[in-house]
């Protein structure tokens, strides 16, 4: 039986997944200077800049293999938030140079984890029942 919902769900996984990772393998070939600075230059800990590892680079994995979907978007999606924060502050309703929402590029990932965290992976990916 063919089944679309899980295809779909499959779909957006591996999407937002996939694109995220890729940020994540930047920050790891090339450090999180930049994000620590950001981070700083809003009064929190650079330490913090560290999770970027979990949210860009442990979460997507996750949700790409389809293991813990719903705990892992839920991550990136508390990333992303902290990443609106770092980049804009509470400016949220600003537009940028090319007249787009300034935190257009977060949200093209917040409200797809959002999503995943609401309806879950779906039955295409690993499981580690018994």
């Amino acid at each position: 039986m063919f089944y679309n919902q899980d295809i779909a769900k499959l779909l957006l996984r591996l999407c937002v997944g996939g694109l995220m990772l890729f940020h994540g393998i930047y920050k790891i070939m090339h450090g999180i200077g930049g994000v620590e600075g950001m981070i700083e230059s809003r009064g929190l800990p650079g330490v913090l800049a560290y999770g970027v590892y979990i949210t860009e680079v442990l979460a997507p994995l996750m949700i790409l293999v389809g293991y813990q979907v719903r705990i892992a978007a839920i991550i990136e999606a508390l990333g992303m938030l902290v990443a609106i924060y770092a980049a804009v502050g509470f400016d949220i309703f600003a537009l940028n140079a090319h007249g787009a929402w300034v935190i257009e590029p977060q949200l093209l990932f917040l409200l797809p984890c959002i999503t995943l965290a609401l309806i879950g992976g779906g039955r295409y990916g690993v499981s580690f029942r018994s």
